[in-house]
């Protein structure tokens, strides 16, 4: 049963205990151990009657995520879904890499201005929310999107006038955290944290939208994360709405990272480079999101360029394109080591440094000076129109 409560935000900004269960989910015991919890949670579902059921969910590679559902007869699947139970155990060591404090504030944050499922208990490794009701997009859906309408104390100074936490001093935390066992690591971690301050100097202190160029960013808008809702009964609305979920990476950010960061998941796990956006289907996105920005923004100056702040996002977002090679890099270096799921993390990481560093070859023009032909994925970001 739940022992303790933590104060939190509901959907009308008013505050709400959330239980903290002093149980955790054991991989080794999976059904057993998430029937506990969820029990805990729903004290009914222990009752003669229950039927509880459990539905893994596979599309992310940090951590477990169950749905469980108690098939009570005579209910509909709607009814069903409507009391369901989202499940997230953390990846084995991923506090190294995420600041779960951080993340648990996100959420209530969120879920204040209702941008992100009901956070229904806490337990040691991982949370219990409401259920979603939609379908988890694909890569494929992102790349359709445009087409709908024609730390620490030691890293507090990571990037000179950027308040932490931001998205500079996770990846410095994520540097520290290298593995440096060997002298190859040792060497390898030199050689990333060098061009991680290379980066700053680059990067940070570029103009972005925000109070000093930060933006609250999710940082992991892949497909799994975006959920396309289900549409009202009769609704004879042509365009559909989406919601995001799991903001344990969100921290503030330049927009232009965030953004890029997201266009570089139309490519999905793979990393296919060739459905990457081209120049107009990221515009065309850029476009929304600069008209939603505006829109949304307290005492939004009355002398907005919309076209030039477009412009200038597209630009930004160009510079960026590399940033998440690197981001994501270092972090599966991390996963490579302490992760216990299924996934070539290494393998991942040389591809995702590989953008960075073909990123970095033609910002510096040393691709062309060296007369190396243009890597795949630069070549398709240099693409103008839709293919």
């Amino acid at each position: 049963m739940p022992s303790s409560t933590v104060n939190g935000a509901g959907s009308n900004g008013a505050s709400v205990q959330i239980p903290v269960i002093n149980l955790s989910y054991d991989p080794s015991n999976p059904d057993a151990s998430a029937l506990q919890l969820v029990t805990a949670l729903r004290p009914d579902w222990a009752e003669p009657g229950a039927k509880v059921e459990f539905k893994r969910f596979t599309d992310g590679i940090t951590n477990t995520l169950l749905k469980s559902v108690n098939k009570r007869e005579g209910e509909s699947k709607e009814d069903i879904d409507n009391e369901a139970v989202l499940l997230r155990a953390y990846g084995n060591g991923t506090d190294v890499l995420i600041d779960r404090q951080r993340e648990t504030q996100n959420h209530e944050l969120l879920m204040q201005h209702g941008l992100a499922p009901e956070l229904l208990a806490r337990f040691s490794n991982g949370m219990m929310y409401r259920y979603l009701r939609g379908t988890v997009t694909t890569p494929k859906d992102l790349r359709g999107a445009t087409g709908s309408k024609n730390g620490t104390s030691s890293n507090d100074m990571v990037a000179p006038n950027k308040p932490p936490p931001n998205v500079w001093t996770v990846m410095q935390k994520w540097l520290h955290a290298l593995p440096h066992e060997t002298e190859a690591e040792r060497s390898r971690q030199e050689s990333l944290q060098k061009e991680f301050h290379w980066i700053i100097e680059e990067l940070s202190q570029r103009p972005s939208l925000g109070e000093y160029g930060l933006v609250f960013a999710h940082c992991d808008l892949l497909s799994g994360n975006v959920i396309i809702e289900p549409k009202a009964a009769g609704s004879s609305d042509t365009e559909e709405s989406v919601a995001f979920i799991d903001y344990e990476y969100a921290t503030p950010s330049p927009a232009a990272f965030d953004l890029a960061n997201h266009f570089a998941e139309w490519g999905g796990f793979d990393c296919d480079f060739t459905v990457l956006p081209t120049r107009t289907e990221r515009r065309e996105f850029i476009a929304e999101y600069i008209k939603t920005y505006f829109a949304q923004l307290p005492n939004k100056p009355a002398d907005v360029d919309v076209d030039s702040e477009i412009d200038k996002m597209c630009g930004e977002v160009d510079a960026f394109r590399g940033l998440p090679g690197f981001y994501w890099g270092i972090w599966a270096l991390i996963q490579a080591t302490i992760s216990q799921i299924e996934f070539n993390y290494a393998e991942y990481a040389e591809i995702r440094l590989g953008e960075y560093w073909a990123w970095k070859a033609e910002h510096t023009g040393q691709r062309k000076k060296n007369g190396g032909d243009l890597p795949v994925r630069e070549k398709r970001w240099a693409e103008e129109e839709k293919a």
